[in-house]
């Protein structure tokens, strides 16, 4: 079977190809081809990403990237089986244009249309990375500029919300913060670049629900006591020019508060679940330091840990290669499919 996959959630336009078996099974689909235009060019002058350029971007580059992501892959339309997509969550605007494309190329094939959830596809990438080893069942962690959850994978299409963040997301925040020191966006590694010439000490910075025994997260507050410690609390609104030396040490100090926090509840779902394997997925997953010390930490437990390579943390559409395995088990989507923003929430309890 010859899969192509789109992805448009937020301001990545993607497309790849993947070939793999449409029956059940463990058998990872092979990456043909994926390619990716990125909007950041786009988005910089506004430090962040504004919806409507997003979702104009898209309508201009889906068409390109899909016969690009054909010719690389060295097939054409009349080889594809079935078309995938990521349709939960995401910018709506944004979504909307990858699966009007998805739809119109399924209805002219005359082949099966497969809906496809982001944080799936985010947690399914550690797979595709790691082709001839399980890494179902796990705790899979989703940390991204739009998402930071945990979820207690008992399969790649039997993933359940454990918690998530109840503000601001990690790749968010990383934004935010590079903003107020004044360096570029996106945020993630242009704090990583400056962290490494400061001291992560030199700023006691919070560490929210740390010691919670809920999954949840919160950067609001670190957010503000950057701020803070940038103007002083209670301080007019201006310019700030902080010395090369203070902003390297911000960025080290709001990097490793966030890294604890995100180490620490990845080991708290962990001793919760009881699970011994630990996927982690999204933009985030690429920091370095988050890298090196969530190593050190699950090396320390005993705990099989997957994060995919760089060009699969970030928003891709050969994650969606989690298609494959909705397509054997029967869960294809009708040209009426829409798309959702949201989260999928946990289940509420049985009454007893």
């Amino acid at each position: 079977m010859i899969l192509l996959a789109i992805e448009t959630t937020c301001d990545e336009t993607g497309a790849a190809v993947l070939e793999g078996p449409a029956t059940p099974g463990f058998v990872v689909p092979r990456i043909l081809s994926s390619v990716v235009s990125s909007q950041i060019g786009l988005h910089q002058p506004f430090g962040g990403v504004v919806p409507e350029i997003a979702s104009r971007a898209h309508v201009v580059q889906i068409v390109p990237m899909i016969d690009e992501a054909l010719k690389r892959a060295g097939v054409g339309l009349k080889d594809v089986g079935a078309v995938a997509v990521a349709t939960r969550p995401g910018l709506v605007g944004s979504l909307v244009v990858g699966l009007t494309a998805a739809k119109a190329l399924a209805l002219a094939l005359d082949v099966p249309l497969i809906a496809v959830d982001h944080l799936e596809g985010h947690l399914y990438a550690c797979q595709l990375a790691h082709p001839d080893l399980e890494v179902y069942p796990c705790v899979g962690l989703v940390v991204s500029g739009g998402h930071t959850s945990l979820y207690s994978c008992r399969g790649p299409l039997d993933c359940e919300l454990l918690g998530g963040t109840i503000d601001d997301a990690a790749g968010e925040a990383f934004d935010k913060v590079a903003s107020l020191l004044g360096l570029g966006y996106p945020g993630g590694p242009e704090i990583e670049r400056a962290a490494k010439a400061g001291n992560a000490r030199a700023f006691a910075f919070p560490r929210s629900f740390l010691r919670d025994p809920r999954l949840a997260f919160s950067f609001s507050g670190l957010k503000t006591a950057v701020l803070y410690a940038l103007r002083g609390p209670n301080q007019e609104r201006g310019a700030v020019e902080p010395t090369p030396e203070m902003t390297a040490d911000l960025a080290a100090s709001f990097q490793e508060a966030v890294v604890d926090v995100l180490v620490a509840k990845a080991r708290q779902a962990l001793e919760q679940t009881g699970m011994r394997r630990l996927g982690v997925g999204g933009g985030v997953a690429a920091n370095g330091r988050f890298r090196e010390k969530l190593g050190a930490a699950m090396e320390r437990m005993g705990v099989e840990t997957f994060i995919p390579p760089l060009s699969l943390c970030t928003d891709n559409a050969a994650m969606a290669g989690v298609a494959l395995l909705k397509l054997a088990a029967g869960q294809t989507a009708e040209l009426d499919v829409d798309v959702a923003a949201g989260l999928v929430r946990p289940k509420p309890p049985r009454p007893s």
